[in-house]
């Protein structure tokens, strides 16, 4: 079972994004008091699917327009930043 599956078989409500490329920067579900669960996803790992097509500079933009700055409800998928 991928990531997709067990995430949606948590709760098939859960948002993912698409295309399935960005399965793999999954790691984990984020739970939130008082609030849904939502999946969440490596920063720089989405990022680096992204610059397979573009460069860094416009993946960076397109991360912040159209991933990050993409809210859609409560089952917004979280970004988290590894250190």
């Amino acid at each position: 079972m991928n990531a997709r599956d067990k995430i949606l078989d948590i709760d098939p409500e859960m948002l993912v994004l698409e295309p399935a490329e960005f399965d793999s920067a999954i790691i984990g579900v984020a739970d939130r008091f008082g609030m849904e669960s939502v999946v969440a996803y490596d920063k720089e790992a989405i990022l680096e699917i992204l610059m397979r097509d573009m460069s860094e500079e416009e993946a960076n933009e397109y991360f912040d327009f159209n991933i990050i700055g993409a809210y859609v409800g409560d089952k917004t998928p979280v970004f988290v930043t590894l250190i």
